[in-house]
């Protein structure tokens, strides 16, 4: 798999990483993987009732961006303390493609000595407790899937842009969303950072690069 990367111009929107996923899965055969950052910004499913779900005040009133995504899937919230993770294969089986993905990443946080495990709504935790959302989107003969990765994500922020519906959380059999979420920082040794987390991510699943 190769490790894309990306040209050097700065921080983009959110939304300008959405279209690098397609412009790398219309244009390079290879699996390819990379992870990049954003602005604190708020990423709402395709099929998602933006007002249902996001707290569209709070978000303005704090400059944080509201972007939809084409994949389907949940409402997340991204900052600088958060790693997005985009994985592109040949197109399959959605389910063969995330047991693929999911799999490789819980292994990967495995290795690092954290006891991390697949949800069954493709999610991982670790501690019990989710570290990771993701979600897919197919092109014509490619597959994405793109997913959150929490190392430091300020969750006060987290709380107040999103709002979840109440029987999403009764579902969970929590409260907030503040229950059920954590940050790897809060489970790996204090030397460890959001940079090396990045590289020690792109060595795991890539052996090969290449430099849009």
């Amino acid at each position: 798999m190769k490790n894309v990367i990306l040209p050097d111009i700065g921080q983009q929107s959110l939304s300008y990483y959405l279209a690098v996923e397609e412009q790398v899965a219309r244009q390079i055969d290879d699996d390819a993987f990379f992870v990049w950052q954003s602005d604190p910004t708020v990423i709402i499913g395709r099929n998602q009732v933006l007002e249902a779900e996001v707290n569209i005040e709070y978000c303005r009133d704090h400059n944080i961006e509201i972007v939809r995504r084409k994949s389907g899937g949940g409402c997340v919230y991204s900052d600088k303390g958060n790693i997005m993770i985009s994985y592109i294969s040949r197109r399959g089986d959605v389910s063969a493609v995330f047991d693929r993905y999911l799999s490789a990443l819980t292994a990967c946080l495995c290795s690092l000595g954290l006891d991390a495990v697949r949800s069954d709504r493709n999610d991982v935790l670790v501690g019990g407790m989710k570290v990771s959302g993701n979600a897919f989107h197919q092109l014509p003969d490619r597959s994405i899937v793109h997913g959150t990765l929490l190392f430091s994500t300020d969750f006060d922020v987290l709380e107040q842009a999103i709002r979840p519906p109440v029987e999403k959380l009764v579902r969970h059999g929590i409260r907030s969303v503040r229950q059920r979420v954590a940050n790897l920082s809060d489970f790996l040794p204090s030397d460890w950072n959001v940079e090396r987390l990045k590289q020690y991510l792109v060595d795991y699943f890539t052996d090969d690069s290449i430099t849009l």
